[in-house]
C-alpha cells in the first residue's frame, strides 16, 4: 500500500527559511563523529509529508560475520523502535476503549483473571499503561515470546516490588507485556495482528510500521549498534542478528518502522484522529489520552517528572522534559526510544516529528543531543 500522507515542500511548514540547516548539520556532525552509524529525520504538516531524508550507515559491513555487506540508510529503511512502539501499541488500546471493549479503569484482572494472584487483583489498566504498576523489573525471557500461552502465564506469575499507584516508575518493558496479553485476551489476536488491524492497517502504514518485523522485510532492516570498546567503534547489539527479537514485537519496545511511519501516526492524533479519510479514532478518545495523568510526580527510574499519559508523555511547564526538548510547546507530547531516538507532535503548530538513529547511546548523551534536536526544530517554528 503506497504512504497515506501527501508529500509537500518544507516550505509549506511554519518554519523559517532555511531553519533545518542547522539540525542537518548537527547530524552530519553526529555521523563524523561515530556518535551513531546512521539516521533518519521526518516531519509532517497538517497531514502532510514536508521533509524527510536519511544520512550514513543502514548496516557498516564492518566484518563480523553477520554484518559483512553495507548497506546505506534509505528513507524506506526499518529501524528498531524500542520505546516509541509503546505509543502504537497505546494507540490501539485506545481504539478498544473507543468501541467499549475495555476501560482504563477496569483491572487487568477482569480481562486476565490469573493475573490477580500475588496481591494483584487491583491493579488497573490505567496503573499499568502510566507506569504505576508495581512491577517495573519483572521480565518475560525473550526465548518464551514464540509462544503466547506461555506469555500470558509467565506475564499472570509477575510479583510485585512496591504496592500499585504508590509511585511512578518506568516500565521498561513488563507494564506493555501485560498490556499485549490484554489485547490478546480482548480480541482472541495475537496481539501483533490485532494492533496491525486496530492501527496500522487503516492508517495505511503497513509498509513503514511493524509490531513483529515478518522475514520477507528483513533486507530493510537496519542493524543496530552500540558504542564499542575503543572511542570511535561500534559493537553490533544482539537485536540485529537475533530473529526471535525480531520477530517478537514485543509492545512495550520491540517495533519496526520509518521516521516517515511514526509522524503519520502523530499527524492522525493531530488531525482529530483522521488520516488520509480514514476516522480512526474520535478527538475525544485522544483529548482523554493525551494528557498529564501523573502531574508533578516524579518518576523514579528517569529521575523527574514525566508528565505521563496513556501513552505519550506531555511537555506540560517544567523546566525540561526529556526527549521533547526544552523549547516544546506545552501541549506537545510524544515518545523516545532507549540511546536512540524520539518522536513528537505539537498541536500549536500541526508538525510531527521523528529521529531515529541505530546506535543505543548512554546519557547523559543521549538526553543533551535529544533536547538539542528537538530544540533545533522547535526554534525554528513561526507560529
Amino acid at each position: 500500500m503506497a504512504y497515506p500522507l501527501p508529500l509537500a515542500s518544507l516550505e509549506s511548514a511554519p518554519l523559517r527559511p532555511g531553519a533545518l540547516d542547522p539540525l542537518l548539520a548537527l547530524i552530519e556532525q553526529h555521523i563524523a563523529e561515530k556518535r551513531y552509524p546512521g539516521c533518519q529525520l521526518a516531519l509532517a504538516h497538517q497531514g502532510r509529508l514536508v521533509f524527510n531524508q536519511s544520512f550514513g550507515q543502514a548496516r557498516l559491513g564492518h566484518g563480523d560475520p553477520a554484518d559483512t555487506q553495507a548497506m546505506a540508510a534509505q528513507n524506506d529503511t526499518l529501524w528498531l523502535l524500542y520505546s516509541n512502539t509503546k505509543v502504537i501499541t497505546a494507540t490501539a488500546l485506545w481504539k478498544l476503549h473507543e468501541q467499549g471493549r475495555l476501560r482504563f479503569t477496569d483491572t487487568v484482572a477482569d480481562h486476565l483473571p490469573e493475573f490477580a494472584q500475588h496481591d494483584k487483583g487491583a491493579i488497573t489498566l490505567f496503573q499499568v499503561i502510566t507506569h504505576q504498576g508495581g512491577f517495573p523489573d519483572a521480565e518475560v525471557p525473550l526465548e518464551l515470546t514464540g509462544d503466547h500461552a506461555r506469555v500470558r502465564e509467565r506475564v499472570c506469575d509477575f510479583k510485585l516490588q512496591w504496592e500499585p499507584g504508590s509511585r511512578v516508575h518506568y516500565h521498561g518493558l513488563s507494564a506493555h507485556w501485560v498490556l499485549g496479553m490484554v489485547i490478546e485476551a480482548i480480541t482472541g489476536q495475537d496481539f501483533r495482528q490485532a494492533i496491525t488491524d486496530l492501527v496500522i492497517r487503516p492508517l495505511g502504514l503497513e509498509n513503514d510500521l511493524f509490531v513483529g518485523l515478518p522475514r520477507s522485510e528483513l533486507s530493510r532492516m537496519s542493524f543496530l549498534y552500540q558504542p564499542g570498546s575503543t572511542a570511535g567503534s561500534y559493537a553490533m547489539r544482539f537485536e540485529s542478528t537475533s530473529e526471535a527479537w525480531q520477530q517478537c514485537g514485543a509492545p512495550g519496545g520491540g517495533g519496526y518502522g520509518t521516521a516517515r511511519g511514526m509522524v503519520a501516526l502523530y499527524q492522525m492524533m493531530l488531525q482529530g484522529g483522521r488520516l488520509n479519510g480514514v476516522q480512526l479514532l474520535s478527538p475525544r478518545t485522544l483529548a482523554y489520552a493525551i494528557r498529564n495523568y501523573t502531574d508533578e510526580r516524579v518518576d523514579e527510574f528517569m529521575g523527574m517528572a514525566m508528565h505521563r499519559g496513556l501513552g505519550p508523555h506531555v511537555r506540560g511547564h517544567t523546566v525540561g522534559m526529556r526527549g521533547l526538548g526544552s523549547l516544546a510547546s506545552p501541549r506537545a507530547y510524544g515518545h523516545g526510544g532507549v540511546g536512540t531516538s524520539y518522536c513528537w507532535a505539537d498541536p500549536d503548530s500541526g508538525l510531527s516529528f521523528a529521529y531515529i538513529t541505530n546506535s543505543r547511546v548512554p546519557d547523559p548523551w543521549h538526553s543533551v543531543r535529544l533536547d538539542q534536536v528537538s530544540n533545533l526544530v522547535h526554534a525554528a517554528i513561526q507560529t
